[in-house]
């Protein structure tokens, strides 16, 4: 599609959010109005959690301050900067909040020791898909569930990327049962982590940028990260040859761009809608990108020597176990993280069924 296009199709979703809000539907309170020719010039520094040569995650934060600086002509732009650059890739939220910077490109689920529910906004063990996890989030009530988890660090979010479901990650050795994951050292956050300390590793969380010498060194002994692509620019493939399928504790990720809420407040009506027009541009530009990107870059990976792996069924069922008992755990503990459980739970539900009657049956045709 050409460049014209697409901006007009973004000053259409634009138009349609100012419409929202006028009508108070928006899911912000009501906010300062101005005139065309009133819009004042802001500038924004966003942070990130990914370093810039893994340009399709990087992308996603590329796109909105891209497409915000083009839908306001710009007046309102906003300057990416990669992990590292002014702070660390896992603590884009507290700069975030503390008014560091105005906003951050990350993944929420880095933060679930500030609060466990904030795994919800990017992905749970066994899951959603991307497309389920956007239906959750845009109409089933899970966006308006995560920016009131949100509102208690003075941050408002929105989706802003999908990678689609991942890969299960690169090892040195071949892992053939449940008994071989006991000691191994993997690099693997959010609650997927917590599962696969559950199984018996001892898990590891470090930032995209540390992982393939983490890797190559031996400092650890598997690491996931998301796919082919972003896996192939990472070098991963040079530092273990073992690469393991299903990624069940990524399903359908979304990657979040977290705005300070005091920040947020002071914008003109029409920047807000702007901004979060940007943000749903990124969230579907970037899961396309994925699919179509590592389809190839999968090919180019076995060709040069990967070796690829499902996960056995006996590490597929202790996961799933444990998964289960860790949610259901944590929702006995935490009050807030189980009232987004609780409702999460009936939608996955229903959306897996469902699913199962269209989509399922419909690709197992075609691959038989």
């Amino acid at each position: 599609m050409k460049r014209r296009a697409l901006l007009t199709q973004s000053a259409i979703a634009a138009g349609s959010a100012a419409s929202l809000i006028a009508c108070g539907q928006a899911s912000t309170p009501q906010q300062n109005t101005a005139s065309g020719g009133d819009l004042p010039k802001i500038r924004w520094r966003m942070v990130t959690s990914w370093p810039e040569s893994l340009d399709t995650i990087f992308g996603g934060a590329k796109t909105v301050c891209a497409e915000v600086a083009a839908m306001t002509g710009g007046n309102f732009t906003i300057d990416a900067y990669a992990a590292g650059e002014i702070v660390p890739g896992l603590e884009v939220l507290d700069a975030v909040q503390n008014g560091t910077v105005e906003c951050g490109h990350t993944a929420s689920y880095y933060y679930i020791g500030k609060n466990p529910a904030l795994g919800f906004a990017t992905s749970m063990p066994f899951g959603l898909t991307s497309q389920q996890q956007n239906a959750w989030l845009y109409f089933g009530g899970g966006l308006e569930a995560m920016q009131k988890v949100y509102a208690s660090f003075n941050i408002i979010n929105f989706p802003a990327g999908n990678t689609g479901a991942q890969m299960g990650g690169w090892f040195k050795k071949p892992v053939n049962s449940l008994t071989d994951l006991q000691g191994l050292k993997m690099r693997i956050p959010g609650l997927g982590g917590q599962v696969m300390a559950k199984l018996g590793v001892n898990v590891q969380v470090l930032p995209g940028g540390e992982v393939f010498l983490a890797l190559d060194r031996g400092t650890i002994d598997a690491a996931e990260w998301v796919g082919p692509y972003d896996d192939e620019k990472l070098g991963l493939n040079k530092a273990a040859k073992y690469y393991y399928y299903p990624g069940w504790w990524e399903p359908g990720p979304t990657l979040d761009v977290l705005v300070n809420k005091s920040q947020w407040d002071k914008l003109p009506t029409q920047y807000q809608a702007v901004f979060q027009a940007a943000a749903q541009k990124a969230n579907l530009t970037m899961l396309s990108q994925y699919d179509a990107l590592n389809r190839e870059a999968l090919e180019r990976l076995i060709s040069s020597g990967t070796e690829l792996k499902a996960y056995p069924q006996d590490i597929l069922i202790a996961a799933q176990d444990a998964s289960t008992t860790l949610l259901n755990e944590t929702a006995a503990k935490d009050a807030s993280f189980k009232a987004i459980y609780d409702q999460w739970q009936t939608f996955r539900k229903q959306i897996f069924a469902w699913n199962a009657i269209n989509e399922l049956s419909y690709t197992q045709f075609v691959k038989g």
